[in-house]
């Protein structure tokens, strides 16, 4: 026990010394993140003063930028999948060296997760009726209550797994895979619950026709499997430009081609929608009108879900042609823009057009203050701030470079070749 202990001391503290270490553009890239994350706090304190009369949100609109993230960032999170699935699963060699990134990725989309819940409440205080023990769960009648352990679940996984396996290699070690193989086939299946419960908390309100569609679902599912790898795509990008941490090509060619195939997916459901919507319009398709065209003059979200649609095709025509999609650099800017253009349509415009117009026919259009950007801002910038953090800890171990000071001799763990960088 005090050995295990004496390890875990030196684990923390090995992370916490690479963590801080760096060179100037690593630091700069911190304090910008921690700069952004004080406005953002100090936002978050206005709402708490003011109450969330301080948002754009209103009695009509009660989902606004919030929800928006939350509903994206669902996605982003169920991506990691998209790693572990080929690497624990399906024994893919190339994905071996990326899946403990995917694995952050999602610990840090989870923790933005649950921070855009915390805010959209106005208050943390007022989560307390449903915390087991406390309020009342009601489980599992609530689908809320389903999106609470579903999330949490999944953030647990996605921490241990990783956890487990890092701790083991700074002993020197090979972890014991009976020991984590189960969590990972249980990690896939929940990957895919946390996107489809979110889905089904809109998809289940009759009385809103535009998310009571049984597309739904998988829809979210699509969109999620080509934002996440295309984000997982920059985020290697950048650790191979910036360490000396190996990733194959053909890892990165691989997500490229998932994301491919995700984003045409993705794009084949936004024109099954928009088919159903006004082929044969009916009364049903107001909110859509509404999104697409404008109603009555109103017209907040027209140029945003046109740009969205126009970068989505434009991003996904670019992936289809081989020699582009092989191109390091043009895979990059394409993966930025078709991560934007989801994010778009899979925030503000699937979320809003849900309450505009009102069951009632009220048209309340809903527009973010700068008291929602700045909170949005900061929970952004707190999630990338966790996510280097953990990556910044995680490489020297996964590299061979840090190991436990109680240990005579590190067993050698297999596909370990290089040391990280010390620079940036």
């Amino acid at each position: 026990m005090r050995d295990q202990l004496n390890h875990l001391r030196a684990f923390l503290l090995a992370g916490l010394d690479a963590a801080t270490g760096g060179g100037r553009r690593y630091h700069i890239w911190m304090g910008s993140l921690t700069l952004v994350m004080v406005v953002g706090a100090y936002a978050y304190f206005l709402q708490l003063r003011d109450g969330l009369s301080v948002t754009g949100m209103t009695d009509h609109v009660s989902w606004g930028l919030y929800i928006s993230n939350f509903t994206f960032l669902v996605g982003l999170a169920a991506a990691a999948v998209m790693l572990v699935l080929p690497a624990y699963v399906l024994k893919d060699v190339d994905f071996n060296k990326a899946v403990l990134i995917g694995e952050g990725v999602a610990v840090g989309a989870l923790l933005m997760c649950l921070c855009f819940v915390v805010v959209d409440l106005g208050s943390p205080f007022h989560s307390w009726h449903l915390t087991p023990g406390i309020g009342f769960l009601n489980f599992p009648r609530s689908l809320l209550a389903w999106d609470v352990v579903v999330l949490n679940g999944y953030l647990a996984l996605n921490f241990g797994i990783p956890f487990y396996i890092l701790f083991t290699h700074f002993k020197g070690k090979t972890p014991n895979k009976k020991r984590y193989v189960p969590f990972v086939y249980l990690s896939v299946f929940w990957a895919v619950s946390i996107h489809m419960v979110t889905a089904f908390l809109l998809a289940g309100l009759p009385a809103r026709p535009f998310w009571n569609t049984s597309l739904m679902g998988p829809r979210f599912l699509a969109s999620a499997f080509a934002a996440g790898p295309a984000f997982i795509i920059l985020t290697l990008s950048m650790i191979r430009a910036n360490t000396e941490y190996e990733i194959d090509d053909s890892a990165i060619q691989k997500l490229a081609m998932i994301t491919t195939v995700a984003a045409q997916i993705n794009l084949v459901m936004i024109g099954s929608e928009v088919f159903k919507e006004f082929y044969f319009p009916t009364h049903h398709g107001i909110n859509a009108q509404y999104l697409f065209f404008g109603l009555e003059g109103h017209t907040a979200l027209v140029g945003w879900i046109r740009t969205s649609i126009f970068l989505n095709a434009a991003a996904t025509l670019t992936l289809m042609i081989h020699p582009f999609r092989k191109n390091p650099k043009i895979l990059i800017g394409t993966c930025i823009v078709l991560f934007v253009a989801i994010w778009m349509d899979k925030g503000l415009g699937l979320v809003i057009p849900g309450f505009v117009p009102s069951p009632l026919g009220e048209i309340v259009e809903y527009r973010p203050t700068w008291v929602e950007f700045a909170v949005t801002a900061g929970i952004w910038a707190f999630g990338l701030f966790v996510f280097t953090v953990l990556v910044r800890a995680a490489l020297p171990i996964e590299m061979g470079h840090s190991r436990s000071p109680y240990i005579e001799q590190a067993e050698p763990v297999p596909g370990v070749t290089a040391v990280v960088s010390g620079h940036d």
